[in-house]
């Protein structure tokens, strides 16, 4: 009888533990939101680790309803016959048709595209998710970030999208983009963060900033001017191109960052112009014959070929050989980041500077100024 008891009593406690197991692992149906693939079920013995799977319908939902294709016609122009690595679907007659995206950032109707969908046009429509139709005024062009700002009159409250943050953004990062490829209304693609800080000599303004965020989300002509969010719905760049030998996707887009498409936007709203500011210093990534050379211990950071006479750098007591490795306590990796960083401030903000001289560090503190001085 004892036996059976403690038999019967092992039998009773292995049925509670089985069902605290199953309670733990089941996923009630229909209730599965976004799920970071870090988190995973604690695993049962002898089995693997269960992951829920992202759910990015709700996202991409709301996302859409914030996302509006950009009609333009514009004077027809002869094509040099070159992949077109940008938005916009182009028809050579009397009149050339435009095709891009847009993501509608205020209630008000502000829309930030990029400057290329919209460049030359001579009428620019704005198509919402619901199908309406506006016709959308410039507030302002920037070429060196290749955005601009449009806005259109509703009388109605518009859906928009909150700015993320593309500096926490990490490589590996799940994302989607949302655009109008090929004349296709609210598409959704999915895929993750590749890279950052991307610098890919796409624009021929010499004070162009590329630092691009890449992606292998989708995006094709069209998608210009749309949105990459991450997974809660936040916008952390602008779709603006692809790296293709075929002018169609082939796995490498670039987005600008939200950091920088903040500053633009703030800038026209206050300024109605883009308040760029400058270091005035020719730079360098740093290799491994620079860093030997100048005695450092790693390879990192941006060297300082030159220094432009009564530019702000020179002002502020930096040579040629300084090594930049930090700005606003911010590592600095490469050209693309300094760059990138130096934008989002205006003429006659303060920001220090941490350099390597000689391998030693210091820290400078540099007044930015409005343009470069020879």
């Amino acid at each position: 009888m004892k036996k059976i008891l403690a038999n019967l009593g092992v039998a009773i406690m292995g049925g509670v533990v089985a069902v605290s197991l199953y309670k733990m692992i089941e996923q009630p149906a229909g209730n599965v939101g976004i799920v970071s693939t870090a988190t995973a079920v604690p695993s049962v013995v002898g089995r693997a680790p269960i992951v829920p799977m992202l759910d990015f319908a709700v996202t991409a939902r709301n996302v859409t309803a914030a996302v509006v294709h950009i009609k333009t016609l514009s004077d027809a122009k002869s094509k040099s016959g070159k992949p077109n690595i940008f938005g916009g679907e182009p028809f050579n007659d009397r009149t050339e048709r435009g095709s891009g995206s847009g993501v509608i950032i205020s209630n008000k109707g502000h829309i930030i595209t990029n400057r290329h969908v919209i460049a030359d046009a001579n009428s620019i429509e704005v198509i919402l998710s619901d199908r309406s139709s506006y016709r959308a005024k410039v507030i302002g062009i920037d070429a060196s970030t290749d955005l601009a700002l449009l806005k259109i009159e509703a009388n109605k409250v518009l859906p928009s999208l909150d700015y993320g943050d593309s500096d926490a953004a990490e490589v590996g990062d799940w994302v989607l983009a949302v655009g109008n490829p090929f004349n296709l209304a609210s598409t959704v693609t999915a895929g993750i963060i590749s890279a950052k800080a991307r610098n890919i000599n796409i624009s021929e303004n010499n004070l162009a900033v590329e630092s691009f965020l890449q992606t292998d989300a989708a995006v094709n002509p069209g998608n210009s001017g749309g949105a990459l969010v991450d997974v809660n719905g936040k916008l952390i760049g602008i779709n603006t191109a692809i790296a293709t030998p075929t002018g169609y996707f082939a796995g490498y887009s670039f987005a600008v960052p939200v950091t920088l498409v903040r500053k633009v936007v703030e800038d026209f709203l206050l300024f109605g112009e883009v308040r760029r500011a400058f270091l005035g210093v020719a730079i360098a990534d740093v290799d491994g014959f620079a860093a030997a050379r100048l005695k450092m211990s790693c390879v990192k950071g941006v060297c300082i070929n030159n220094v432009n006479t009564g530019g702000a750098a020179q002002k502020a007591g930096i040579q040629p050989d300084d090594v930049v490795v930090k700005l606003e306590n911010k590592e600095i990796n490469n050209t693309s980041e300094l760059q990138e960083m130096v934008s989002r401030y205006r003429p006659g903000d303060k920001v220090k500077v941490g350099i390597l001289r000689q391998g030693l560090p210091k820290e400078i503190t540099v007044q930015l100024q409005s343009g470069r001085v020879k």
